[in-house]
C-alpha cells in the first residue's frame, strides 16, 4: 500500500510524542539523581557517626566557628556541664514507638566553655487527662556528663505562627529562644543516647532516607516514557501499515 504523506497532523503527533518521551525520561533521571544524593548524605552521616567520640570542651573554644561545627554534625560527643533546668522545653506532638508525647529539651552550660548546648534528652508520654500537665522527669543538679551525637536544631512541625510561652511548645525557634533566655546557645544540639533514665526514653526514630521512594518514582517515569514510545509506534507506524489498502 502507499504510505500516507507526512502532513502537519503527523508531524504534530511526532513532536508531542517526542516531547512526552523526553520529559518523562528526564524526570526519571532526576529522581535517580535525588536518590543518589540521599544515598551520599546517608553514607556521610554513617561515616561521621563511626568516628571517634569527641570531647564537648572543643565547642566554644579557640578556632571554633559555625562552619567548623557544621562539619561535626552527626559526630558522637560527650558533654560535661550543668543542666539549666529552669529553661527545659517540652516539644508537643512528638512520637516514640507510635505513642504521642513530648521530646524533652534542656540547655546545658558546658564546663570550661562560654557556650550552652541544647540537649534533646529523650521522650516522655504526656498526661492525657490534663494537656497542660508536665510529666515527671529527673534533672540532676551539679556537674553531669551525657553522651550522644550532634544533631541539627529540632525540626519544625506545622503551627499557626507566633511565639509560644511556657514550657510546652509545638516548635522552638533558635533566635527567639536565645533572646528569651539570654543564653549563648549554639545552633546545633546533642541527641542524647543510652538506656532509659530520668523518666525518659531514648529510642529515637530512624529517619528514612527515602531512596526507595525515588527509585519507585523513577521506575514510573521510565515506564511512562516507554509507554508513550510504544503507543506512538503502534498507532503511527504499525497500524497504518496493517490497514486494508484503500480502493
Amino acid at each position: 500500500m502507499t504510505e500516507k504523506p507526512w502532513g502537519w497532523p503527523r508531524v504534530r503527533v511526532l513532536l508531542l510524542a517526542a516531547a512526552g518521551i523526553l520529559l518523562t525520561a528526564y524526570l526519571g533521571f532526576w529522581q535517580l539523581g535525588r536518590a543518589a544524593d540521599k544515598q551520599a548524605l546517608q553514607a556521610s552521616k554513617s561515616a561521621q557517626a563511626s568516628q571517634d567520640v569527641l570531647d564537648g570542651r572543643s565547642l566554644g573554644g579557640p578556632g571554633d566557628s559555625v562552619e567548623q561545627r557544621a562539619q561535626l554534625l552527626h559526630r558522637s560527643m560527650v558533654l560535661t556541664g550543668q543542666w539549666l533546668a529552669q529553661h527545659t522545653i517540652y516539644l508537643d506532638n512528638r512520637q516514640m514507638n507510635g505513642k504521642p508525647g513530648f521530646f524533652v529539651l534542656t540547655p546545658m552550660r558546658l564546663e570550661g566553655a562560654p557556650v550552652v548546648v541544647l540537649v534533646q534528652r529523650g521522650w516522655v508520654q504526656r498526661v492525657f487527662t490534663d494537656r497542660t500537665a508536665l510529666p515527671p522527669i529527673e534533672t540532676p543538679q551539679g556537674t553531669v556528663q551525657v553522651q550522644g551525637h550532634l544533631a541539627p536544631w529540632p525540626s519544625r512541625l506545622y503551627d499557626f505562627g507566633g511565639v509560644e510561652p511556657g514550657p510546652i511548645r509545638q516548635n522552638l525557634d533558635l533566635n527567639a529562644f536565645r533572646q528569651e533566655t539570654g543564653l549563648q546557645l549554639l545552633e546545633l544540639t546533642l541527641l542524647q543516647s543510652g538506656q532509659a533514665s530520668e523518666g525518659l526514653l531514648r529510642e529515637w526514630p530512624v529517619v528514612a532516607s527515602g531512596v526507595e521512594k525515588h527509585h519507585g518514582y523513577a521506575f514510573q517515569w521510565f515506564g511512562l516514557s516507554a509507554l508513550i514510545a510504544l503507543l506512538y509506534v503502534w498507532f503511527q507506524i504499525v497500524q497504518p501499515r496493517r490497514s486494508p489498502k484503500s480502493a
